[in-house]
């Protein structure tokens, strides 16, 4: 009894002690965090403190007629009928810069359906511009309220220059319930980019190319129709780790599409040998076989139709037939060697893309866009249907940076918040990784030779 009573005088300090340890590390976290951050930290309070009667309200609770043990001998000592227990879901609450995230356990006849029937009512209860419910997993759901727009929310991203761990996974920025949005570029051969000018297209690529650079295991290529030369434009930050690169001249242009062609063939007729796969995603990129990837920014300076019987028109309109031509080889036949094409154009219409092309490529984003046409173009006629989705209603200045992506899985279209990367980190980022540039073909070439194999020669464009 006096061993009982001594730990009983302990227990109060201790309590105490672990109440002012808790105390302590949400001061200090709610000190540290951002102005947006500790708004939610009050918000997730109130969420707690009155998630029970809100429940009750918005019809998530449940009547258990069936009485506990507890309750059962209570009622039989007392003679009386026992009360029926009123069943609501436990919440664990987490906030963030934009509102908090909320997961909440299932009940008989609460369930997914029931959560997302109440959203608007949880919503306007949170203080939340909107509310989302998802499934999280087996009797579980997870509920999403932003009080504060992540589209309208401009974000940077600083590249912390370590390689990715997957390779296959490009994270493209979050949704409008802040969810971080990613795009699976394995067997992917194509993407197109679109937009009006300034909408935001060429910072979201800027972000590819600074995440992807610190691996060797990636090469990179651009077109860049916007400029002249290298040191001009928008990538001339990021050209130091790219193994080729080309301006608006029409004939290096055509040169940099044959040669990867070329590459294309070479990877396609060893690929088998080499690997021991037919297609290069079963086994994953490597610094001997990187993912190829071409940039073609303002595609459409590469592809345009030119009409007129002068010599030089004749000529420019042959040249534009076989970059078509060329891209479409890679477009349709580079997916399982490892070769990817990211198209970028204001209007992504038959016009700017030939459709040949851009119809095979199965991840298109945009922009905004001035015209249902255009938007149509770029994301399907799908987009019809989903008017408040649409790339035209993002001319807004607050929506510099905002796309429109068709999501797996997901009905609908999906607006995204691409972060923006400022050409100091750009630039960081090419100076820390210029030593991993390297030319596919020459890594071809010591592959074939670290395995003994002899290297077939590279088929010829130029015949």
């Amino acid at each position: 009894m006096e061993a009982v009573t001594g730990y009983a005088s302990y227990a109060l300090p201790i309590a105490t002690a672990l109440v002012g340890v808790w105390l302590l590390v949400t001061v200090v976290r709610y000190m540290r965090a951002d102005g947006g951050t500790r708004v939610s930290m009050r918000q997730a309070v109130r969420v707690r403190w009155g998630w029970v009667r809100l429940a009750r309200m918005a019809g998530l609770t449940v009547t258990d007629k069936t009485p506990g043990l507890l309750a059962q001998i209570t009622a039989q000592k007392d003679g009386a009928t026992p009360a029926p227990r009123i069943l609501t879901p436990k919440i664990k609450v987490k906030p963030d810069q934009f509102g908090v995230i909320v997961r909440a356990r299932t009940l008989p006849q609460v369930g997914l359906e029931e959560y997302q029937k109440s959203a608007r009512f949880l919503a306007d209860a949170w203080r939340c511009t909107r509310v989302s419910v998802l499934p999280d997993g087996p009797g579980k759901v997870v509920i999403r309220g932003v009080r504060s727009d992540p589209l309208t929310t401009p974000t940077t991203h600083r590249p912390t220059g370590r390689p990715l761990t997957d390779l296959t996974r490009w994270e493209l920025g979050v949704d409008e319930y802040a969810a971080k949005v990613w795009a699976s570029l394995a067997n992917v051969p194509g993407v197109t980019v679109a937009g009006v000018p300034g909408a935001g297209k060429t910072s979201g690529v800027n972000k590819f190319v600074c995440d992807f650079a610190p691996s060797a295991a990636v090469q990179i290529a651009t077109a860049d129709g916007k400029v002249s030369r290298a040191s001009e434009g928008d990538y001339a930050d990021l050209v130091k780790r790219m193994f080729a690169f080309c301006g608006d001249d029409l004939d290096e242009a055509n040169a940099l599409f044959k040669r990867l062609v070329d590459l294309r063939k070479r990877r396609s007729a060893i690929i088998r040998e080499v690997l021991g796969v037919k297609n290069m995603w079963h086994v994953g990129p490597s610094p001997e076989w990187p993912l190829t990837v071409l940039i073609i920014d303002e595609a459409h300076t590469y592809f345009r139709e030119y009409k007129g019987s002068d010599p030089t028109t004749k000529r420019l309109a042959a040249l534009t037939a076989e970059n078509a031509r060329l891209v479409e080889d890679l477009v349709k036949k580079g997916r399982s060697v490892g070769i990817l094409v990211i198209l970028i154009s204001q209007k992504t219409t038959g016009d700017a893309i030939p459709t040949f092309i851009r119809d095979v490529c199965p991840i298109g984003l945009s922009f905004a866009q001035k015209t249902v046409e255009a938007a149509v173009a770029a994301l399907g006629e799908d987009i019809r249907n989903w008017p408040d989705a649409s790339p035209v209603t993002l001319q807004d200045p607050a929506y510099v940076g905002v796309a429109v992506m068709a999501m797996q899985g997901r009905p609908g279209y999906t607006r995204i918040r691409t972060p923006y990367v400022s050409d100091t980190d750009a630039s960081r980022v090419a100076d820390a990784t210029s030593h991993l540039t390297a030319d596919p073909d020459l890594c071809l070439d010591a592959l074939l030779r670290s395995t003994g194999r002899t290297t077939p020669p590279a088929p010829s464009l130029t015949k």
